[in-house]
């Protein structure tokens, strides 16, 4: 976020660079940066003959570099931007030559999404001398939290642990989803607003009852009416609670206790660090590591395996999901 910033910085005082390679798994800030470049430039007047957008399903590197060696039209520059520049793949390596030499009045800006240009290779090395490379790596999960803080924060807005994780686990590391909906909320709710999981569910229509947040804390509290409520509402909302995501959330939260069992240090600030997760959670897996000691944790890490095969229709096609996460909860909870 912070390269981001500096790289917003710097195309807004035009310390500007003639290729502006935009690579990786996460495309929101790929889109972020192209998106600033293409407002930020030149002015509107001078967009309408000097700015282009290319995509790379319909273009060679040949059509690219031909563009890119043209001159600007009563203009300091020309801003040609490539989206889904990742259907270029193949011949991507191409580009190298004009990269040795750009033309200094072009603004080539290659959106790379999903995918990553070999490093060992003479474009990337090139591509970093003469202009910008910036990789927009994925996140983990237990960093999204703290990312939907930090955009939040300018914006004079604010976020509950729980409205945070529930995002997190119905939109998954998706940041342009999540920013979506989080502008969402901006435009309804007043500056100084705390998020809460009341205005998750009311405007964006997660429960905050019946999710799998709740079910992870109601089994690890060892509260079975709880849980199996959770559970019932699942099978009978399938569309919206698939059995492949809770078993992966369980077994995800499941293996994280195995690594609190391992630990020496069971102070908040070490678990928070060990497990990556927000200290505002600790006491969950500390109650957990109550209600299932090492040994039973082992078994439910086996047994979470064995549904996972099954949620996937291997050795269960005939038996719904609804039932086979009965049958799961009944196994973790004996």
């Amino acid at each position: 976020m912070d390269e981001v910033k500096q790289l917003a910085a710097d195309i807004k005082s035009k310390k500007l660079k003639p290729i502006y390679f935009l690579m990786g798994e996460e495309p929101y800030y790929i889109d972020k940066i192209s998106d600033f470049i293409e407002d930020h430039v030149l002015t509107e007047e001078e967009r309408g003959f000097n700015q282009m957008v290319l995509y790379g399903r319909d273009v060679s590197i040949d059509d690219i570099v031909g563009n890119a060696k043209r001159f600007p039209m009563m203009a300091e520059y020309q801003v040609i931007i490539v989206k889904e520049a990742q259907d270029l793949s193949r011949s991507i390596e191409k580009l190298v030559d004009y990269a040795k030499n750009p033309q200094p009045s072009t603004i080539l800006v290659m959106n790379y999404k999903y995918k990553t240009i070999d490093k060992r290779k003479s474009l990337y090395k090139t591509l970093n001398k003469m202009g910008v490379v910036y990789e927009s790596k994925k996140l983990y999960e237990n960093q999204v939290g703290d990312w939907i803080k930090r955009v939040l924060a300018p914006k004079d807005f604010t976020i509950a642990p729980k409205a945070s994780q529930m995002l997190v686990e119905f939109l998954g590391t998706d940041l342009s989803k999540i920013n979506n909906e989080l502008e969402k909320l901006q435009i309804i709710l007043p500056k100084g607003t705390q998020i809460s999981p009341e205005h998750i569910e009311e405007n964006i229509g997660i429960s905050k009852d019946f999710n799998n947040f709740e079910l992870r804390k109601a089994i690890g509290d060892g509260d079975v009416r709880k849980a199996h409520q959770i559970i019932t509402y699942f099978a009978e909302n399938p569309k919206d609670n698939p059995m492949v995501v809770t078993v992966s959330l369980l077994f995800n939260f499941f293996s994280q206790l195995l690594h609190f069992h391992g630990l020496t240090d069971k102070s908040p600030r070490s678990v928070a660090s060990a497990l990556k997760i927000n200290p505002y959670f600790v006491n969950e897996y500390i109650t957990a590591a109550r209600n299932f000691p090492m040994k039973k944790v082992s078994s439910v890490v086996g047994t979470l395996r064995e549904f996972d095969v099954k949620s996937k229709g291997v050795g269960a096609n005939a038996i719904p999901q609804g039932d086979l996460l009965k049958e799961l909860l009944v196994r973790i909870m004996r």
